[in-house]
This record gives C-alpha cells, sequence and structure tokens, in this order.
C-alpha cells in the first residue's frame, strides 16, 4: 500500500511496515493504547534507515477539511479498501469478524 491509515490497531508496526510499498506511509489515527504509544515512541525507530514512514496522528476535523477528503474520495485519488459488505440483517456477524480482528479493510453495512 502507498498509505495506510489506521483506526484499529490490530496489528504489530512491523506487519503495517511490511504491507506498505516503497515510499509508502504509515498514520495511525487511533487503535489500543499500546499500538498509539508503540508509534509515539518505536515510530522513528521503524521509519529510519529507510523509505517507509510511521507516524501518528491526532486530528480535528472541521468542515472544509471533510470536503476536501469527501472530494478525495469522489475523484478516486483515494480509494478505501473493502473487505466484507454485510446486508443489515447481519450486523451481528459484521461485528463478530470485526471484533475478532480478521478484517483487512472496512466492513460496509448495507442499509436499504
Amino acid at each position: 500500500y502507498d498509505l495506510i491509515l489506521a483506526a484499529n490497531g490490530y496489528h504489530s508496526l512491523g506487519d503495517y511496515k511490511r504491507a506498505l510499498a516503497p515510499g509508502g506511509i504509515y498514520v495511525m489515527a487511533g487503535g489500543k493504547t499500546r499500538q498509539i504509544f508503540d508509534v509515539i515512541l518505536l515510530g522513528w525507530w521503524y521509519s529510519r534507515g529507510g523509505d517507509k514512514k510511521l507516524a501518528n496522528v491526532m486530528a480535528h476535523s472541521s468542515v472544509p477539511d471533510l470536503l476536501v477528503i469527501n472530494e478525495l474520495v469522489e475523484s478516486g485519488k483515494v480509494k478505501p479498501t473493502i473487505d466484507r459488505t454485510y446486508p443489515l440483517e447481519q450486523t451481528a456477524d459484521a461485528l463478530r469478524y470485526l471484533g475478532e480482528g480478521h478484517a483487512r479493510g472496512k466492513i460496509v453495512i448495507k442499509v436499504v
């Protein structure tokens, strides 16, 4: 991946680094306390001597920021990775799958 924006923190920093393409960037925007501290304390170490960068971010969103993100997604410049899609009736199954830590992308619940 060119960019991994992690909000769950299910995997180790090494796993995320291996998943990055050359020149790739990993940004943690949330996750388990241990993983947040790992990025804060060790991200620089994982980033040294290579072309892959690991960092954390604390964001405060604003309407203009969200409009930019919306434009990036709608234009196809940013493509979320979707692991699975579930109908609304299978929400419990979706949450169970997510909770088990198997997801390799977003879990979508279709509300029709």
